[in-house]
């Protein structure tokens, strides 16, 4: 049964002072909470079995998502002090991930991207994880970071050529995370880059619907347009 992590530890200080009371993914957006479109969207995807990493106000998240069953999954809870950014975070949630290749989305972001279609990456990295890592989304830069992240070329993601913006939605093996030392505060970029370089980090570019909520204008053109 495929499994999600879904990020929600960050403290959303660019969305202060919305943030100080509220953890970011329950900014609501649309009528509801931000990590509610995830829950739901995973849960239509087939993903049963989903863990939820937080931090700051995270026992407000709890009490929002409880243990997923009216969602139609079970949700456990990685909780951080401090937050330990993205890598660390998944390295810290491991063990409640299990063996096997997991999809990792941001508790931030509202997209209408089909995790379903995220299986298939979850089957091939089991079954040839020296072939391949992890699989990142990736999506047209959007106005605010207009440089982009990284590159994609058949099916690969590379560090040279015109580049796109990591979407926040990716596959990973767990192997590259066993090695982190506990508790170990570390970003996912750059540290993944050498996996990159590596050549066994696959990608596609979703052109789809997909925002980011960082700032309290983009939560509410967001808002604006799920409530129309």
């Amino acid at each position: 049964m495929p499994r999600a992590l879904i990020l929600a530890a960050g403290r959303g200080e660019r969305l202060r002072p919305l943030t100080d009371r509220t953890p970011k993914p329950l900014l609501a957006a649309g009528g509801r909470p931000l990590i509610e479109w995830q829950v739901e969207s995973l849960a239509g995807a087939g993903f049963r079995e989903l863990v939820v990493n937080h931090a700051h106000l995270g026992e407000q998240i709890e009490a929002a998502l409880g243990d997923g069953s009216r969602f139609g999954v079970r949700i456990r809870y990685s909780p951080e002090s401090p937050a330990l950014e993205t890598a660390g975070g998944v390295a810290r949630a491991l063990a409640l991930l299990g063996a096997e290749p997991f999809v990792v989305v941001s508790g931030d972001i509202h997209t209408g991207f089909d995790f379903a279609t995220l299986v298939q990456r979850i089957e091939a990295i089991a079954r040839q994880p020296r072939e391949a890592i992890a699989h990142l989304v990736l999506v047209p830069n959007p106005p605010w970071h207009a440089a982009g992240d990284m590159a994609l070329s058949e099916g690969r993601v590379r560090m040279q050529g015109p580049r796109l913006t990591y979407g926040n939605i990716a596959v990973f093996h767990p192997e590259p995370f066993r090695a982190l030392a506990p508790g170990a505060r570390l970003k996912l970029f750059p540290w993944m880059y050498r996996f990159v370089e590596e050549g066994r980090v696959t990608g596609e570019c979703y052109e789809g619907p997909w925002d980011n909520v960082g700032t309290a204008e983009q939560l509410a053109a967001l808002d604006r347009r799920l409530s129309r």
